[in-house]
């Protein structure tokens, strides 16, 4: 994480409570991603990103508003501010805006293991993608590949406010993805599998996602009707998942 977005988010917070602001919090996001792309052995992507967003939230009595920019130098982040406060004036009252109080800031942040500290290669994207993809082709009855990916991001994250609360945290992914198809004319089929984690070293082997892909494939060729009934449904952990998620995200 680069030293100074300490100093970054602390400026424009003063910047805001300078021009009249009542509370300000601020945050800057600094993400690297890298990937490689192949079908059937041929790189379709190779691909290195680099951003970083400067966002601040100002607060006007019970109004807000948040703006953000990708622009640090003296001049954005003025006008930043400026935008910011116009914004908070034309905007009706909430009333349970605001951030909290100094007495309710924790003192105690746990550590936790949320970042690998490596960058892989690319060399060594393009390896497990390339691993990954030759053991889903060499699965009995895959006669085609949609893809496979091996990817990796680290994202770095600096929050400060007002009420005197500074806080980062970086985390990381690392993941590898493979399609197939299986089958011929009109009766193929296709599937994937997948590995995502936070280090490197608990990637599961491209070769058992490649495979994982390819049988699943393979399984769905030739289906067969049920009949109609009352009967206990079990869901795949790839499906119980996503449900989850829905329903976790329609909460919030």
């Amino acid at each position: 994480m680069p030293d100074n977005h300490g100093d970054l988010v602390q400026k424009l917070i003063e910047a805001a409570k300078n021009r009249g602001a009542d509370a300000a919090d601020a945050m800057l996001t600094h993400s690297i991603s890298m990937s490689h792309g192949q079908r059937l052995g041929e790189t379709e992507k190779l691909e290195r990103e680099e951003s970083e967003d400067l966002s601040l939230r100002v607060f006007l009595g019970h109004k807000q508003a948040v703006v953000s920019s990708t622009d640090f130098d003296d001049d954005a982040v003025t006008e930043l501010v400026g935008r910011a406060l116009t914004m908070a004036r034309s905007v009706p009252d909430d009333p349970y805006c605001g951030i909290a109080d100094p007495g309710q800031i924790t003192t105690e942040v746990p550590r936790l293991d949320m970042a690998d500290p490596v960058e892989p290669s690319a060399d060594a994207l393009i390896d497990r993608a390339s691993r990954c993809e030759q053991a889903a082709l060499a699965v009995p009855g895959v006669t085609n590949s949609e893809g496979a990916e091996a990817a990796w991001g680290r994202t770095a994250v600096t929050l400060a406010a007002s009420n005197g609360f500074t806080g980062a945290y970086e985390v990381s992914q690392h993941s590898i993805v493979a399609q197939v198809i299986a089958g011929e004319g009109t009766g193929m089929e296709g599937d994937y599998d997948y590995t995502v984690c936070v280090h490197a070293g608990d990637l599961e082997d491209p070769e058992t996602v490649g495979r994982r892909a390819g049988e699943r494939a393979v399984r769905r060729l030739n289906p067969g009707g049920a009949k109609t009934e009352q009967v206990p449904v079990v869901f795949d952990p790839r499906v119980a998942g996503g449900i989850l998620r829905h329903l976790t995200g329609a909460i919030s």
